[in-house]
């Protein structure tokens, strides 16, 4: 028999999806932290800010979805993850061709939606790319590169914005794009699968081995399609109504400029956030490997996803605090802070919530269990900025945050209670 393919090597794979998400953040957050000012310089306000924001991410969500459920179908993730990035990169420079609000709504719709399709595949490439035990940590450091290229934006950004307009950062945007979709193409290398007769996939190696659903409780039903357990669904319960409460961060940027920071320094409140957000978001995956690995080994596989709900509750206090703050505004100082420290709760629960999710159910079920994750909170987040958006409008800028940092508390209640089992 031939020998089969080589395999990628897991670090090279984890650095490529690094690469490619650092240039990536680097051109959306360049325009991102723009976008607000460019808004009210297009006659626009929250109410618009809200309905953007808000059809964005419903059209992400439904591409999410869609795409976890194809992640599990097909035999090459590849093509989805290279697509999605080039169709983002693609349409962020022609923000500096619009003219009305409507137009940023378009680019902002095709943007999420190929973030949308790439994400499910994504991940389940980086799962099958590192053992178990290294789930926190591998997405931890692609976070990490990732929110380092939203430090490299905003600075970037501010340093064009002190020589030039707005038109111009967008249309430089494209440079980390284009270089974004060529590490994609040539640095991301796919594990090549196939399937037995009941499913299974047959990974290659050194000798192939049949690799079979780890979790214990994500059994298959009478059909024979694997059945996602009771405990994923209590955990994306109290994760969507976090979601509600989790409007588009461009609310806290419009709110810093009432709070009396000038348009110029925008980009500025994306590099304070982003820094803790880089520093910590590698630290927190690998501490939640380390307890929940040392949990797993000594009570079973409960233990373990225990000690990542209790990293990600305390990321959710932290957005509690953070909301406060904002709500209350009682000086720039204190948005300088609340921004910095807002990236701790990014840190705490963007790679975390993910190793949890993959780490809860079977490996033939990961892109579906990603989908409906990515959709639900996806939607909820889509309900959280046009509700904002509306209850700024009629009760001031303070209601919102508050009702916010009220949900971020209950939510991380919810998180550390024990899940039922099946």
């Amino acid at each position: 028999m031939p020998s089969p393919e080589r395999e990628p090597s897991p670090t090279r794979n984890i650095y490529a999806f690094g690469f490619t998400s650092f240039l990536n953040d680097t051109a959306t957050e360049m325009a991102y932290w723009v976008l607000p000012a460019f808004l009210v310089s297009l006659g626009a306000g929250p109410a618009q800010l809200g309905l953007i924001e808000g059809v964005a991410e419903s059209v992400a969500s439904f591409a999410k979805l869609f795409s976890g459920y194809l992640t599990d179908r097909i035999d090459r993730r590849k093509p989805l993850v290279v697509a999605g990035y080039f169709a983002a990169n693609a349409v962020k420079p022609l923000l500096a061709l619009a003219t009305a609000w409507w137009h940023i709504l378009l680019i902002r719709f095709t943007d999420r939606l190929a973030k949308g399709v790439r994400g499910a595949p994504r991940d389940v490439m980086v799962a099958e790319s590192v053992p178990k035990g290294r789930l926190g940590a591998a997405y931890g450091l692609i976070q990490s590169m990732d929110s380092a290229g939203a430090i490299a934006g905003p600075l970037i950004a501010f340093a064009l914005l002190a020589r030039h307009g707005m038109r111009t950062v967008f249309w430089a945007a494209a440079v980390p794009g284009a270089l974004c979709v060529l590490v994609a193409v040539f640095g991301i290398r796919e594990k090549r699968r196939g399937r037995t007769a009941s499913g299974a996939e047959l990974q290659p190696g050194r000798g192939s081995t049949v690799q079979l659903p780890s979790a214990p409780l994500n059994a298959t039903s009478p059909s024979g399609a694997a059945k996602l357990p009771r405990a994923f669904y209590f955990v994306l319960f109290a994760v969507t109504l976090f979601s509600l409460g989790n409007s588009s961060d461009m609310f806290l940027v419009m709110r810093a400029q009432n709070a009396g920071i000038p348009v110029a320094l925008a980009p500025l409140l994306g590099l304070v956030f982003n820094l803790t957000y880089t520093l910590g978001s590698w630290p927190a995956g690998w501490f939640s490997d380390h307890f929940s690995h040392r949990g797993l080994s000594q009570r079973g596989s409960s233990r373990s996803g225990s000690s990542r709900r209790w990293i990600a509750a305390a990321g959710y206090l932290i957005f509690a605090g953070v909301y406060f703050v904002f709500g209350r505004a009682p000086s720039a100082l204190a948005i300088w802070i609340a921004m910095a420290i807002y990236g701790l709760y990014y840190a705490l629960t963007q790679p975390v919530l993910k190793a949890l999710v993959v780490e809860a159910v079977g490996e033939d079920v990961r892109g579906r269990a990603l989908g409906v994750y990515f959709f639900a909170t996806s939607v909820a987040t889509l309900a959280a900025s046009l509700i904002t958006g509306e209850l700024w409008k009629h009760y001031g800028a303070s209601v919102p945050f508050f009702c916010s940092a009220v949900l971020a508390v209950v939510s991380a209640t919810l998180l550390v209670i024990k899940p039922p089992t099946d």
